[in-house]
């Protein structure tokens, strides 16, 4: 019973139209102040104590690598070496597109940053060269969800710090499931381009491939700092996104040249204001996370899943039917530090491997950032290409059908995300 009222108070704050952050506070001390004898001072020292982890001040520093990264010209360097490698195939410029938002994934860990960054130097490309605006617009805006699947993720760190797994794992996790996602994308694009006759480009030659390769090479260069230092045991990844942050400032600013130190305040204090955005909803979940343990409600469910007889199969289709369903209506922060705390539980019990958990709701997230009516990569992808949301929307459907069934490749074929952690971390 308190399981219901808790959730149907959240459901009612946040369908007057209040920030999902308040609503979790808000549904917290409501229920405490009415419902409990929960004194005041444990809410307090809860309240402190849950987000002085060390590993959350990762996030703000791999928040502040990105945005230098994506205000510092490493985008258009992207571009141009994926352009460089694959341009000359059916669709070239849609397929550079996929590939350059892998790369800049890998070095922003954010799915809006990427879709930006690569979405506004090469869509009015795109249109320039021929092919549909509405086509363009599908492959960027669904490949920009890459950004939250390829490390370093800040999906992952705030997942990782839900559940208290390995961050690195996490990361080493999302290599070989983010490769795949793009080959796939990759395939498809292709089809579909040959299939419609969409222009190519002239193949370049290895000359101007190395001198692409050259020019953002410092870029690419932040994926071994952060996975080399982290496997190689030479910082924590914590110590990662500190040193990443360092080493995007360093490239836009001396080595690339195309921020200045002026430029260098401004971008300090979006950075400021977007973590300063994640953590607050950090720590109301955190508030909301203790009132469900103090009620027992994760036990409660987890022996309620269990009773039921679902197995591990009937699990994994309930968790991906309901993150599906929440992505429509939240972002992927609020829902992962609602659910996570949940969900793993029930998975430990029936021994679903919390990597894999980890992955897999990484991905969903991914999906839901391109499904309306809040999906992010849509409004930021229809803000760049002038079209409704409607009209986005449905450029992008044929590449959400894609997802889906990636999806369900990921949810039952675990060794895609566990081979290579496991490989490493013996």
């Amino acid at each position: 019973m308190s399981a219901f009222i808790i959730f149907a108070l959240l459901a009612c704050l946040m369908l007057t139209g209040m920030p999902i952050s308040i609503s979790l506070g808000l549904t917290v001390l409501t229920f405490l102040f009415t419902m409990t004898n929960v004194p005041i001072e444990s809410v307090a020292m809860k309240l402190f104590t849950g987000i002085e982890k060390f590993e959350i001040m990762a996030i703000p520093f791999f928040i502040l690598a990105g945005n230098f990264l994506t205000h510092g010209g490493v985008a258009k360097r992207m571009i141009r070496f994926a352009t460089a490698l694959v341009g000359h195939l059916s669709g070239g410029l849609a397929l550079a597109g996929i590939v350059a938002c892998g790369l800049f994934a890998a070095v922003s860990g954010s799915s809006p940053a990427t879709v930006v960054a690569i979405g506004s130097i090469l869509l009015p490309a795109m249109v320039n060269q021929g092919y549909p605006m509405k086509f363009g617009v599908g492959v960027i805006g669904t490949s920009g969800a890459l950004g939250i699947l390829i490390p370093p993720s800040i999906v992952m760190v705030i997942y990782a710090v839900s559940t208290n797994a390995s961050i690195g794992k996490l990361f080493i996790a999302g290599v070989i499931p983010g490769f795949l996602l793009v080959s796939l994308l990759m395939l498809v694009t292709w089809v579909v381009a040959k299939k419609r006759n969409y222009p190519r480009l002239p193949r370049a030659d290895f000359k101007t491939v190395l001198r692409a390769f050259r020019e953002s090479v410092w870029g690419l260069m932040l994926i071994v700092v952060v996975i080399g230092g982290i496997y190689s045991g030479a910082f924590t990844p914590t110590e990662a996104a500190a040193m990443s942050a360092v080493y995007a400032f360093i490239v836009s600013v001396f080595v690339y040249r195309d921020m200045t130190l002026k430029d260098v305040p401004k971008t300090l204090l979006s950075s400021a204001n977007m973590s300063a955005m994640i953590l607050y909803i950090i720590t109301n979940a955190v508030l909301f996370s203790f009132l469900l343990t103090s009620e027992q409600v994760p036990q409660k469910l987890t022996a309620w899943i269990t009773g039921m007889g679902l197995g591990s199969f009937g699990f994994l289709v309930m968790v991906n039917l309901l993150l599906i369903a929440a992505g429509n209506f939240m972002e992927p922060s609020s829902i992962l530090l609602i659910t996570a705390p949940l969900l793993y539980p029930m998975a430990m019990q029936l021994g679903i491997d919390e990597i894999h958990l980890g992955v897999l709701m990484t991905v969903n997230m991914e999906i839901g950032m391109i499904t309306p009516p809040v999906g992010l990569n849509l409004y930021v992808a229809s803000g760049i290409s002038h079209l409704g949301l409607t009209e986005t929307t449905k450029a992008c459907a044929p590449w959400i059908l894609v997802m889906l069934a990636y999806l369900i490749l990921i949810t039952y074929v675990p060794i895609i995300s566990l081979w290579l952690p496991n490989l490493l971390f013996k």
